[in-house]
Order: structure tokens, then C-alpha cells, then sequence
């Protein structure tokens, strides 16, 4: 990180709150990824530091100052980075942050815990043991060390990670603690939970061996999500009922055989559709034939899903589960339901959306946007993932399906979708059509940011390129901001952001 001050901080809130006052683009831009209130309107001094410390890690205005006072500025925007660095994987700048300044988690205990600092945790509750279950943060540090995805890094500190966990565990830890992933929430994330999003299963082993919960409400949905399926049987064989977790219909996203035959061996309905709200989100999965559907499962899931009992009448948000096969072109679902004599007319939105998933144009028919099933007035975001979808996108733009809206549950937009997924060729199209580009999602993300966390977090697949999709969106004209720059957790797509600065410094802001 460059030099920087408390001063040169307040400076740049300043010219920000001149930038605000005077509707610069820059200053607005700035603003909606950092918005310092619910609205816009009588905004103070305050906000505008607010909005700086958010830029550079922190919670707020008055922890940088403490931080900064403490610690020193730059040391204390790195502290902040490292520790987001381990909590998101970008284990390449924690490597290079601990490389350039290798004391860098002195006296941090929190930090010692997400390294497997043995020794240093060994020392630290020696002299004060109440460390164990003090919060540091948000998270105590069994949250820390659960969280850390620094055992990817250092595969060979596995011993000395598992080590410091016994210490945490015989000075007090809870190995079911957990926080609330907003402020103020009552659903916990556990320690568990962490553990599985983090892929260390040696930490997942150890906490179910010592007393884990199994049914915290999130593992065994988010254990099918890792590729493999070792922590889904360490958490059935240690008792995870599926009831109520939606695990199966999230193992169809991946048309994982395996897991969805576990699952349905350990009790698991694929019937059953939890609609409620977990953490506050509502579900990201709808029922079983449904959700084959969608995802384009194959015709051995679909005959899987028949056999454990899965309603092929059984209607969801105005669909039967043949409408929807044929309106999102999963032949294997539809070509399953024909043949066991479940075909059932479609409607004329269906009639035509299901020539769109063919390719085919429908001239002189247009769609009223109302009159689209809800449950599939998503669909273009749900498939810009891959230019295979192209010709369908088209034809469904072509009959008016809105090509900007955002999606209910996160507000991300098609061309967010498709930039996420790392799709250049469907958010091209996208571009083409002028999308609002200064459009900010539910989580806060702007079409460059969201094109950087997938670009870490999206499932790969032939032809994702999200550098291609960064290049778009930046010659479209969107702001280049510098946290940006420093945050990015990929080596290639870091130095393409640096080359693009350079090259272009008056888009950086």
C-alpha cells in the first residue's frame, strides 16, 4: 500500500463531499458501493470519513483513527487485509502481505489463530487463557481459526492447526459458537459452517469428533457445494438430517448423483422444499423437478428424483414441472415427463418461451411481463452463464422479457450475472443493449466488483474468462476504484487491473 495519513484520509473525504455536493460520477459511484446511510439526503462530514474507511477496511471512521493511532496507518490497513484475505481465500496476498511484513500478526491473537500460530497461541493464553473466548471482532477465535482458509496456503501446518484448536478448546472454546453474518441477526454462522464453506476438512473432522452440531442450518447444504464428498459423509455419518435443509436441491445445481443418493439413503424427501428464510436470505433452490430443470440436470437425475417419489404434477408459481422443463430447454426433464405420460398442455407465455429455449424468434408476438409465470420471469439471469444460451437470450429479449431488471432475492442484473459467471459473450450482448452500468446489487456490488468475486467464487467452466469480462466492462466506461486494485485475490487478474490503470489513470478513482 502506498503512504498514506489520517490527514490525506480526511483530505480525500473532503473531495468527495465536493465531488457529492457537485453530482461528480466518480463521487456518486464511490458512494453507492459504500452508502453511508439509507439515503442520500443531508449528508455530513461523517458520512463522507465513513465511506473513506469503508474504501480502506474498515468498520468505520473512528476504528481506522483508533487503528491508525495504535498501530500506524499503513500497518493497520494491512492487518485489515490480511485478515480479509484469509477470511475470502485470497490466500496468494495473505502469502504476499505476511512476505513483505513478517510480524505482521504480532499481538493479534484472532490473526494467530487463522495462521496456526502454535506457538504464539500457546504463549498468548498462557499469560491471559481468557483469550480463548474473548471476541475479536465479530468472531471468537475458534471463528477465526474455522474461517481461515490459510490451510490452503500451508497444507503442511495441518498439525499445528488442529493443535491450536485443542488449545482454544481446553482454555474454554465452544465448538458450536457461531456470529450473525449481519449485525443484529439471530441466525448464527457456525464454527462448523466455516469449517465446510472453507474446505478444510480436517477442521470439519475435528469439530464433529469434539461435539459439532451436524444440524446448524447451513453445513450440509453448503457441504455439497465443495466438489467432493467428504464432508457431506462426515456429516451424515455424525447424524445431519436432511429435513429441512434443502442440501438435495442444492446438489442438483452440480447434477451430483452421489450426493443426491446419499442424501435421499439418509431420509432426505425430494419433495421437500423449505420456502422459509435461513440468515435472512430467502432459499436459492426450488423443488426437485424444478430445480433439475433449471440447472439442466440429466435424464439419470430426473429418473432418480421419479423413483424416490418426486411429483411430476405437482405445481410451483403458476408450472407444472413440464412447462418449465420445455421453457428453460431441458430436454432430459421434459423427454422423462413425456414418456411416462406426464406432458400437460402449455399456456401461450409458456408456448412461447419454450420456442425461445429452442432458438427460435416468435415475430409479431410479444410477452406482457406480468403475465410470465413467476417462476421464470428470472430466466435471463438464471442462464447467462454460458454463450451456449445466446440464441435463447435473444429470443427472449426479442419477445420483451426485461433484460435489466434485477433479480428479486440479491438485485444482481443479467449483465452481472453473466460478468459473475465470466461469460464475456453473453454480457457483450448484454452491453449492447445499454444496461444501467452504475446499477449496485443486493450485496453491494457494482458490475466490476461482482465480475472480480466471481472471477475467486464462480464454479469454472469452458470458456469463462472473466478478464475478458473486466476488459468489457472497463471499455464501457465504468470507474476503475482503487480499493478495487488492491483487492483483487487473483495474480492474473491483479496485474490486468494494474496494466488498465496505468494505461488509463483517468478512470481510476
Amino acid at each position: 500500500m502506498s503512504e498514506i495519513s489520517l490527514d490525506s484520509l480526511r483530505f480525500d473525504a473532503k473531495r468527495l463531499q465536493r465531488g457529492f455536493e457537485s453530482g461528480a460520477p466518480w463521487a456518486l459511484e464511490r458512494l453507492r458501493v459504500y452508502p453511508p446511510r439509507a439515503t442520500l439526503s443531508g449528508m455530513k462530514r461523517a458520512d463522507f470519513l465513513h465511506v473513506v474507511a469503508r474504501e480502506n477496511g474498515f468498520e468505520s471512521w473512528p476504528r481506522l483513527k483508533l487503528a491508525a493511532e495504535t498501530q500506524g496507518l499503513d500497518r493497520a490497513a494491512s492487518v485489515q487485509r490480511l485478515k480479509v484475505a484469509l477470511f475470502q481465500g485470497q490466500t496468494r496476498v495473505a502469502a504476499q502481505l505476511l512476505e513483505d511484513t513478517p510480524d505482521l500478526a504480532d499481538g493479534l491473537f484472532g490473526l494467530q489463530c487463522a495462521l496456526y500460530l502454535r506457538e504464539a497461541v500457546a504463549a498468548a493464553l498462557a499469560e491471559n487463557p481468557a483469550l480463548a473466548v474473548a471476541r475479536h471482532g465479530p468472531r471468537s477465535p475458534i471463528l477465526h481459526l474455522a474461517f481461515s482458509r490459510w490451510i490452503h496456503e500451508r497444507p503442511g501446518l495441518e498439525a499445528d492447526m488442529l493443535a491450536v484448536a485443542e488449545l482454544l478448546l481446553a482454555h474454554g472454546a465452544d465448538v458450536n459458537d457461531g456470529y450473525p453474518h449481519r449485525e443484529g441477526e439471530a441466525h448464527l454462522l457456525s464454527a462448523l459452517y466455516g469449517a465446510i464453506a472453507a474446505d478444510n476438512m480436517p477442521m470439519v473432522r475435528w469439530l464433529l469428533e469434539h461435539g459439532a452440531d451436524p444440524d446448524d442450518g447451513e453445513s450440509l447444504y453448503h457441504a455439497t457445494e465443495l466438489g467432493h464428498h467428504e464432508g457431506l459423509r462426515m456429516l451424515l455419518a455424525h447424524g445431519a438430517d436432511p429435513a429441512g435443509t434443502n442440501a438435495l436441491l442444492r446438489a442438483l445445481d452440480f447434477n451430483d448423483h452421489a450426493a443426491v443418493e446419499m442424501l435421499i439413503a439418509h431420509g432426505a424427501r425430494v419433495d421437500e422444499f423449505n420456502a422459509e428464510e435461513v440468515g435472512g436470505e430467502a432459499p436459492w433452490v426450488i423443488p426437485a423437478l424444478f430445480q433439475a430443470a433449471r440447472r439442466g440436470c440429466d435424464r439419470r437425475m430426473v429418473e432418480l428424483l421419479l423413483e424416490a417419489g418426486a411429483d411430476p404434477r405437482g405445481q410451483w408459481q403458476w408450472m407444472t414441472p413440464y412447462a418449465y422443463a420445455r421453457v428453460y430447454g431441458s430436454r432430459a426433464v421434459a423427454d422423462a415427463m413425456e414418456a411416462r405420460g406426464f406432458a400437460t398442455p402449455l399456456s401461450r407465455e409458456e408456448a412461447l418461451l419454450a420456442r425461445a429455449a429452442e432458438g427460435l424468434e416468435s415475430p409479431g408476438e410479444y410477452l406482457d411481463p406480468a403475465a410470465i409465470p413467476p417462476a421464470c420471469r428470472d430466466i435471463l439471469r438464471e442462464i447467462a452463464d454460458s454463450a451456449a444460451h445466446l440464441p435463447q437470450i435473444r429470443a427472449l429479449v426479442a419477445l420483451g422479457v426485461p433484460y435489466d431488471a434485477p433479480g428479486p432475492q440479491d438485485g444482481v442484473t443479467p449483465v452481472q450475472s453473466a460478468g459473475w459467471a465470466g461469460s464475456p459473450e453473453v454480457m457483450g450482448y448484454f452491453l449492447s443493449l445499454r444496461p444501467d452500468l452504475s446499477h449496485i446489487n443486493g450485496h453491494g456490488g457494482t458490475l466490476l466488483s461482482t465480475i472480480l468475486h466471481g472471477s475467486e467464487n464462480a464454479p469454472r467452466r469452458d470458456g469463462c474468462d472473466h478478464i475478458a469480462c473486466l476488459e468489457l466492462a472497463l471499455r464501457a466506461g465504468v470507474a476503475l476504484p482503487r480499493a478495487v486494485l488492491r483487492g483483487a485475490g487473483r495474480a492474473d487478474v491483479a496485474a490486468f487491473l494494474r496494466d488498465w490503470a496505468e494505461a488509463h489513470p483517468g478512470q481510476v478513482v
